[in-house]
C-alpha cells in the first residue's frame, strides 16, 4: 500500500512550485573538475565568501534553486551549486508519466495512482545515489572549488544544504573543511553529527519521515554535550521540505 503521507513528503524537493511572475536567475552554468555546476557571484567577489550549495532532488538546474543561489550572492557570497547527481536528478510527476509511456508502462500508472510509481521511482533513485557514490563527487568537487576559487576560499569555505544535500554540508564539516554551514529538512541520521567541528544550523520539521524526531533528539543531545557552536530550529504543522534556511550564515565569529 503507498503511504499518501511520504508521497506529499516528495513532492516538496522532487518537484519545483511554480514561478511568479516571469523571474530568471542571474548567474551562469560552468564546469569546475568536469562538475556541471551553477555560480552565481555577489556584487563584489573578489572580498567574498565561498559558499557551496547542496540542493534537493531537483539539483542544479532548478531555477527556484538557482534563484535561492542568487539571494545567497546577493547577501555576499560567491554561490556554487554543483551537480550531485551526475545528470540524473529525482524524477517528478512529469517525468513518471513520460517514463512510464516510453517503457510501455501506461496499463501500470493506469492501475496505480502514479503518486505510488513516483514513490517506487524515488527509492531507486536515492538507491542509485548512495553516501558511498556521492560523497566522493563532494569531495572532488570541493577540492577543485578550494582551488579553483582559491581568493574566495581564503576568506572561508561555507556550504548550506538541503534534503538530499543536507548530509553533505555535516560530512564536510566534520572532516573540518568549513567554517560553518547551514541544513534545512535533511535526509539524516545520528552517524552524520558525530565529529562536528564548525558552527551548524539546522532548520527542522516534527515527524519529519527523513529525520525521525527521536534521532533529532539524540543529535539535539549530542551537540549539546559539546562545545559546538550549533542551532536547531524545528518546526510544527509543515511538511519535509517546506522550512528554509537564512540568507545569512552562522559564523565562528557571530553568535547565531
Amino acid at each position: 500500500m503507498s503511504n499518501p503521507e511520504a508521497e506529499h513528503v516528495h513532492d516538496h524537493c522532487t518537484n519545483d512550485p511554480p514561478l511568479e511572475g516571469n523571474q530568471q536567475s542571474s548567474g551562469e552554468i560552468i564546469k569546475i573538475s568536469d562538475i556541471e555546476t551553477y555560480v552565481s557571484k555577489p556584487a563584489d567577489p573578489d572580498s567574498s565568501k565561498l559558499l557551496l550549495f547542496f540542493t534537493n532532488g531537483v539539483g542544479f538546474k532548478s531555477v527556484n534553486n538557482q534563484l535561492q543561489a542568487d539571494q545567497y550572492a546577493k547577501e555576499g557570497y560567491f554561490v556554487l551549486m554543483p551537480d550531485l547527481f551526475e545528470g540524473d536528478p529525482a524524477p517528478n510527476a512529469a517525468s513518471v508519466v513520460a517514463q512510464a509511456e516510453s517503457n510501455d508502462w501506461l496499463e501500470t500508472v493506469k492501475m496505480a495512482a502514479v503518486g505510488g510509481v513516483k514513490q517506487f521511482m524515488i527509492d531507486m533513485w536515492l538507491a542509485r545515489h548512495s553516501l558511498e557514490r556521492t560523497l566522493p563527487v563532494v569531495e572532488r568537487f570541493y577540492g577543485a572549488a578550494k582551488q579553483e576559487f582559491s581568493e574566495q576560499a581564503s576568506n572561508g569555505i561555507y556550504a548550506v544544504g538541503y534534503c538530499f544535500g543536507a548530509k553533505y554540508v555535516l560530512r564536510l564539516n566534520s572532516a573540518g573543511k568549513l567554517k560553518a554551514g547551514a541544513v534545512a529538512h535533511g535526509i539524516l541520521t545520528l552517524e552524520d553529527f558525530k565529529g562536528l567541528k564548525s558552527p551548524i544550523s539546522l532548520a527542522c520539521v516534527v515527524g519529519d519521515p527523513f529525520f525521525a524526531d527521536d534521532a533529532r533528539k539524540q543529535a539535539e543531545d549530542l551537540l549539546a554535550d559539546s562545545e559546538l557552536t550549533h542551532e536547531f530550529r524545528v518546526y510544527e504543522g509543515v511538511p519535509h521540505g517546506t522550512v528554509t534556511l537564512p540568507a545569512r550564515l552562522p559564523d565562528a565569529n557571530r553568535p547565531l
